[in-house]
C-alpha cells in the first residue's frame, strides 16, 4: 500500500502545481500590456529618431520590428540562444561527429 502511495501522490500533486501556475485572462492581459509598455519605452525613442511620429501606426510597427529583430539576434531564428536548431556543440562540435 505504501509503495502505491508513492506513485499516486505525484499524480495528484503535479496537476495541482500546474494549475497553480496558470494565469487568469486578466493577469495575461496585464502581462501583455506590461510587455507592450516595455517595448515602447525601449524601442520608441529610436523609432522617433528615425522620423516616425510617436503613437502613429508606422511608429508602432517600427517598435514591433525592432523588438523582433532584437529577439532574433538574442535567441536565434528558432528560439535557441546562439545557435539554430541542430548546430553548435551538438553537430560537429564538442561531440566530434
Amino acid at each position: 500500500m505504501r509503495s502505491m502511495l508513492r506513485f499516486i501522490s505525484p499524480l495528484i500533486v503535479l496537476p495541482a502545481l500546474v494549475l497553480a501556475g496558470c494565469a487568469t485572462p486578466q493577469e495575461q492581459a496585464a502581462q501583455k500590456q506590461a510587455e507592450a509598455e516595455r517595448m515602447m519605452a525601449v524601442y520608441g525613442p529610436a523609432c522617433s529618431r528615425l522620423g516616425y511620429a510617436a503613437g502613429s501606426d508606422p511608429w508602432r510597427n517600427c517598435v514591433v520590428n525592432l523588438s523582433t529583430k532584437d529577439d532574433i539576434q538574442r535567441y536565434g531564428p528558432n528560439g535557441y540562444p546562439g545557435y539554430g536548431y541542430g548546430y553548435g556543440r551538438w553537430r560537429g562540435g564538442w561531440w566530434g561527429w
